[in-house]
């Protein structure tokens, strides 16, 4: 995990959303939860699985939409400096990767 503290007169790029992404990780947390009970309670694997899955394509969402948070607002912002832009062009092709990795 890096640490990329925004500068602080800078606004996240999520903060518009910030209350649904919020309540999307809350109900993914239950959905985490939920799996931790199953495990215990011994259900069946391909059960177990399919919640497993879920939870992954909420997260992949969550992460999608700050995704496209960072594009609209903080790749925006950059725009007129070239250097500030390339470094957050950078980030956000990092973070692809890592999406499209995972």
């Amino acid at each position: 995990m890096t640490d990329h503290a925004p500068h602080p007169a800078t606004i996240p790029g999520y903060i518009d959303d910030k209350d649904s992404h919020l309540t999307r990780l809350r109900r993914i947390e239950g959905q985490v939860r939920g799996l931790q009970r199953m495990v215990e309670a011994d259900t069946y694997c391909i059960d177990i699985l399919t919640q497993v899955s879920a939870a992954t394509k909420a997260l992949e969402a969550v992460a999608l939409g700050l995704l496209d948070d960072h594009l609209r607002h903080c790749m925006v912002h950059a725009a007129n400096d070239p250097a500030h832009l390339e470094e957050k062009l950078s980030e956000a092709s990092s973070a692809i990767a890592r999406l499209v990795r995972s």
